[in-house]
């Protein structure tokens, strides 16, 4: 959850940054693109946290550990794989000629995650001696991951409403 709350924090304070005269957090994708970056720096750095860590609010890479499901090969070494390929997301974001293929490969990344979040919350993991989140928590975060990592690659968009028009607006998947 605390992820989340970042995610949305760093996105709409990036957001109000614009509105207020801050050309780069003009729109709203590009706010998406450096939330998630942020996120993912946070998230990322955690997969290299060593024991000393333990006592801290911070989960190590102990502690990630137990939400790899038994049928992946070399668990420790996934855990840094996957640190290493979220920093790596997040500096691709905060660039606009790799944000579209950082965006992708982020995607591709929080889809293949999905299973340990899945075998942690079925199992009852504790993530960094807290209850385990439930699935139904777990599962539409994910998504949502995915959904900020699209918007941020440029893959979906949002049309804009014309002024007065009050219809309600769906998200739309790009075709480039």
């Amino acid at each position: 959850m605390e992820t989340l709350i970042v995610l949305l924090t760093t996105l709409l304070s990036l957001r109000v940054a614009g509105a207020l005269g801050a050309r780069r957090f003009a729109a709203w994708p590009t706010c998406a693109a450096y939330a998630l970056g942020v996120m993912l720096i946070m998230t990322g750095t955690t997969h290299f946290l060593p024991e000393a860590f333990a006592d801290t609010p911070v989960p190590t890479h102990a502690d990630l550990l137990p939400m790899v499901p038994p049928f992946v090969p070399f668990p420790g070494a996934m855990v840094y794989l996957t640190g290493v390929l979220e920093l790596l997301g997040a500096a691709g974001l905060f660039l606009v000629r790799t944000r579209r293929a950082a965006g992708l490969g982020l995607t591709a990344l929080f889809v293949v995650m999905l299973p340990a979040n899945i075998y942690a919350a079925l199992s009852g993991i504790p993530f960094n001696d807290a209850p385990a989140p439930p699935l139904w928590e777990r599962v539409p975060e994910q998504a949502l991951y995915i959904g900020v990592a699209l918007w941020a690659a440029g893959m979906l968009r949002f049309p804009r409403r014309a002024a007065g028009d009050r219809s309600a607006h769906t998200a739309v998947i790009s075709k480039q």
